[in-house]
């Protein structure tokens, strides 16, 4: 078996949306009440590749995981900065799937001009807690008692990564398009490849 990670597709949403719908049915991990279908999934793929990286991680036809990057906020002024998550199918835990797809994302968001990374972890949650400081993540604060979910109130930490040296005059992140063509990206989106298990 051989793993890819490549960018995804709207014609992924199906089996990406499957894959979320276990963490938002059955876990806290995700203060989403209703599973998106493949329908409204489709379309939020398609918007956040319209600036930021969404990728998959596949092996043999199927998707074992993604990662995307996302604004932050939608205020002006914090556009240098993004969120970023992961989710792995169930059958490919203890993979690498999450740290190869992670490390192809944080290759490739500083070349459009992101200079942070940010990472909400409803906790506890010592395996994504775990994965995100093995990225180089570093824990800056904790909204308590924020969500409640399965009959319980549940902590969300939130973890930051310095993606680049903040540039004292910052010029607009790049769209994605704009960049995806560089042979120094295409390398970055392959570069988690070596670590997969799959």
């Amino acid at each position: 078996m051989a793993g890819t990670i490549r960018l995804a597709k709207i014609s992924d949403a199906e089996q990406i949306a499957e894959i979320y719908s276990h963490f938002v049915l059955n876990t806290p991990v995700s203060f989403e009440a209703v599973a998106p279908d493949s329908q409204e999934m489709a379309g939020r793929i398609e918007t956040v590749l319209e600036y930021h990286p969404w990728l998959v991680c596949e092996s043999e036809g199927n998707i074992a995981g993604y990662a995307y990057a996302s604004q932050h906020r939608n205020r002006y002024h914090y556009q240098w900065s993004v969120d970023v998550t992961v989710y792995i199918h169930e059958a490919h835990r203890r993979q690498g799937v999450g740290r190869a797809l992670y490390t192809s994302l944080l290759s490739i968001v500083p070349l459009q001009g992101y200079i942070s990374a940010y990472a909400g972890i409803t906790l506890p949650n010592a395996g994504s807690v775990g994965l995100h400081e093995s990225m180089g993540f570093s824990q800056v604060g904790v909204y308590r008692n924020v969500g409640f979910k399965q009959g319980a109130w549940h902590n969300v930490g939130w973890w930051q990564l310095a993606l680049a040296e903040p540039p004292e005059d910052p010029k607009d992140p790049i769209p994605l398009y704009e960049s995806n063509s560089n042979p120094v990206w295409l390398e970055g989106l392959v570069s988690g490849v070596k670590l997969l298990r799959i």
